[in-house]
């Protein structure tokens, strides 16, 4: 019995170290678990038709119900407000949360950007909602991720998609204009994310 009990007590112990290993893993999702994609012009697919922005090739790649809440021109301080609305209607199971690009663009106080991103995290934290983020790049002459997405998701132990966006914003055969992608960008995107979800196992 002893041996018994040792063994069963190694093995749980052993799933508690690899859960550790990976503290940023996500649930895997159900096949009719709901998405809520937030953003701004990026999310709602600006520079493309409707069914060409990102959810949607997204939603052809995993098949999954995607919500996609993004407003076009909406700064960080407004999608704070929004989004706590939008969990309680939809009741999502993952919120992707590519935000912070007219902030940016506008040079706006970047700390105060953060702690927006830390309010939209804390909205669905509250209904233990899992959150993605989704690095936005700065502008300026070296097209890199903003460091506060970094910091923000080292903070918060949240799982970060890093260098994807920036990728594709390098890449002027994949965009619509100087901020915005076409179609063929947003596939590329949702390809991105999806593999990335598939790494942290949600799918």
């Amino acid at each position: 019995m002893n041996v018994l009990l040792r063994s069963i007590l190694l093995l749980v112990l052993l799933g508690l170290l690899g859960a550790c290993d990976n503290p940023a893993g996500l649930t895997p999702l159900r096949p009719y678990d709901k998405i809520l994609a937030f953003g701004d012009s990026l999310t709602a697919g600006t520079g493309a038709e409707a069914d060409s922005n990102y959810t949607a090739y997204l939603n052809r790649l995993i098949g999954r119900n995607i919500i996609n809440a993004g407003i076009p021109g909406e700064v960080s301080a407004d999608g704070a407000s929004r989004l706590p609305g939008l969990l309680d209607t939809h009741k999502p199971h993952l919120v992707l949360i590519m935000h912070g690009g007219n902030d940016l663009l506008q040079k706006r106080d970047e700390q105060q950007l953060k702690e927006n991103l830390r309010r939209m995290h804390e909205a669905a934290h509250q209904r233990r909602i899992p959150v993605v983020f989704i690095a936005v790049p700065k502008p300026g002459l070296i097209i890199q991720d903003a460091p506060l997405y970094q910091e923000l998701a080292d903070e918060l132990k949240v799982p970060l998609l890093e260098g994807a966006l920036t990728e594709l914003m390098k890449n002027s055969s994949l965009k619509s204009d100087a901020v915005h992608l076409n179609a063929s960008g947003y596939e590329a995107l949702a390809r991105k994310i999806a593999d990335f979800l598939k790494l942290k196992g949600a799918i």
